[in-house]
This record gives C-alpha cells, sequence and structure tokens, in this order.
C-alpha cells in the first residue's frame, strides 16, 4: 500500500498513500485500500495520544463506517483530529477507572485538496 506518515502527533495523523500500489479495476483507489489507511490513521491517533499520556493500552476498532464522496483518482490522504478536550478525558478517565473504554474517532480522506471520502469508528482500549 505504500502509506507514509505525513504527521503523528496527539493532535492529528495523517498519512498519504500513492494510486499506483492501490488502484483498482476502474483505475481509482482501491476502496478497501482507502478503508485501511482511513482506520489507520484514526487507530494511529489514539495510539500516539495514549503513549503521550503515558498509557499503554491495547486498541481495537469495534465498528465502522466508511462512505466514500467521490472516486479516488490520485495519491490521496486520511486525516484523523483530536476529540475535543472533554470526550478525551472522558475517554481516559472511564479507561483508568474500568481498564476499558469506547471512543469514536473519525478521519477525512482527501485527494488533491478535495474532501473524497470519511471514515468513522468506534475504538475500544483496554488496560492489562
Amino acid at each position: 500500500m505504500a502509506v507514509a506518515v505525513e504527521t503523528a502527533t496527539p493532535q492529528v495523523v495523517r498519512l498519504a498513500a500513492p494510486l499506483a500500489p492501490n488502484t483498482n479495476h476502474h483505475g481509482t483507489v482501491f476502496g478497501g485500500s482507502a478503508s485501511a489507511v482511513a482506520v489507520l490513521s484514526a487507530w494511529g491517533l489514539l495510539h500516539v495520544s495514549l503513549a503521550d499520556a503515558d498509557i499503554h493500552a491495547d486498541l481495537v476498532v469495534q465498528k465502522s463506517s466508511m462512505s466514500y464522496e467521490q472516486p479516488i483518482t490520485g495519491e490521496f490522504t486520511a486525516e484523523a483530529a483530536a476529540p475535543a478536550p472533554e470526550k478525551w478525558q472522558r475517554f481516559v478517565a472511564m479507561l483508568l477507572r474500568y481498564k476499558r473504554a469506547r471512543i469514536n474517532i473519525p478521519s477525512v480522506l482527501k485527494c488533491n485538496g478535495q474532501k473524497v471520502g470519511e471514515f468513522e469508528g468506534d475504538f475500544v482500549a483496554t488496560l492489562p
């Protein structure tokens, strides 16, 4: 898939992927590739944010949805941004108290500066 990390901070994770290794029979990006990059950006945001808070949790995607607004015809990015501070604080408090917490993280897909799709996923974090 040739995914590259453009940015990875607790505020934003943006990944990029080229068209060539991700094409379908129409010459556009295969939906599975777009979805995988989007999931990885959202998962990556949680991973980086928890590591920044010195919390070492296991993360899994529990449920997700993906919408494709138009064909992806070239290099594309998937960007996940930090949730609102109160949502993040509630997630961390639940995780530390119950050793399990759930949070919803979206990711926006863009190609040539235009939004081409959106991912939304419910992620579960567990502590050992």
